[in-house]
């Protein structure tokens, strides 16, 4: 009776690892199509063996804009983009595992939990602007970016901040459970690439709606800022992680923000329902000696998009108090 039980065993593991193959040769396929589709906008600057992509745009005072959770530096409206160029110049990033940034080299596999941390990206972006000429810049953080902004101030690297409806203080609960799943070992293995090889565009889509509400999301979004981008077995990784391992940073860099004494502006909408307005910007504001929190009235997670002048308003706020303007 052995030998059937262990021709069926064997059968089964050679079926799971002919389907795991499939998966990911579907995934990579896939891959290739949407990275064909976005190729680098900016520059790969070289920083400790890795790349890092950087868009340099404009000039006048140097300004780095860095995106959220998902995102990448196509995540920026070009309007937002236009009218900043003509006054400043813009360091657009993709933070690690996102856009064409890579991550760290002992990040990379599926078998990882651990993800960079906020100050680990700012000091990793930082040195990549640096190499392109940019001093003690004003650094704009939307969303998750909004930590590594902060994380940007604690390093005394930066001239001002600016927050837009920024992740930047310790919240209550857990994070979504696909983070959780995605972020975990055994999800990280077998399931990103899973959702790699078969996400569909309307999911996606529905996604994105979530995120923007109650604002739409922009008409050319979808396929201007890449979006399926996001979908890749190392960006689902990277951002999982990140996401996952992210308040305990938090927690920690809350403590040192009372010593930040360089201006800081932060913008966030009363109807932000990804990041709380009251969980994050109003404690951040009460917290820090030298910023301004601008409330917006009705207005989701997406300022940059929907409240551009804003946005724009804040940062030559920041570089006016900082001396840059």
């Amino acid at each position: 009776m052995r030998r059937p039980v262990t021709t069926t065993l064997l059968m089964l593991a050679l079926a799971v690892i002919g389907i795991a193959v499939f998966v990911d040769r579907w995934a990579d396929l896939r891959e290739a199509r949407i990275e064909a589709m976005y190729p680098p906008e900016g520059e790969l600057v070289t920083v400790d063996g890795r790349a890092v992509h950087v868009v340099v745009t404009g000039s006048g005072p140097d300004v780095v804009l860095i995106h959220g959770a998902g995102g990448s530096a196509r995540d920026f409206p070009p309007d937002l983009v236009r009218r900043l160029s003509e006054r400043y110049r813009l360091f657009i990033v993709d933070r690690p595992g996102f856009g064409w940034t890579e991550v760290r080299h002992d990040l990379r596999g599926g078998w990882v939990r651990d993800g960079e941390s906020p100050r680990e990206q700012a000091r990793l972006l930082a040195a990549a602007v640096g190499q392109l000429g940019a001093t003690s810049p004003l650094v704009v953080g939307h969303s998750f970016g909004g930590s590594v902004a902060m994380a940007w101030a604690l390093e005394d690297s930066a001239s001002g901040v600016v927050i837009l409806s920024g992740a930047t203080m310790p919240w209550p609960g857990e994070v979504d459970w696909t983070y959780r799943v995605l972020g975990s070992r055994l999800g990280g293995t077998l399931v990103a690439p899973l959702v790699s090889a078969f996400i569909s565009e309307g999911y996606v889509r529905s996604t994105l709606e979530n995120v923007f509400k109650p604002q739409p999301v922009p008409d050319d979004y979808f396929r201007r800022a890449g979006v399926m981008k996001a979908t890749r077995i190392a960006t689902l990784r990277a951002n999982a992680r990140q996401v996952n391992t992210l308040r305990p940073h938090v927690v920690d860099m809350a403590l040192e923000y009372p010593d930040v004494t360089i201006p800081v502006e932060i913008v966030h909408g009363t109807a932000d329902r990804t990041v709380f307005l009251e969980i994050h910007a109003e404690p951040l504001e009460r917290t820090l000696p030298n910023a301004n929190l601008t409330e917006l009235d009705g207005m989701g997670h997406m300022p940059h998009h929907w409240a551009t002048d804003d946005a724009i308003a804040a940062i030559d706020r920041a570089a006016e108090r900082a001396g840059l303007r």
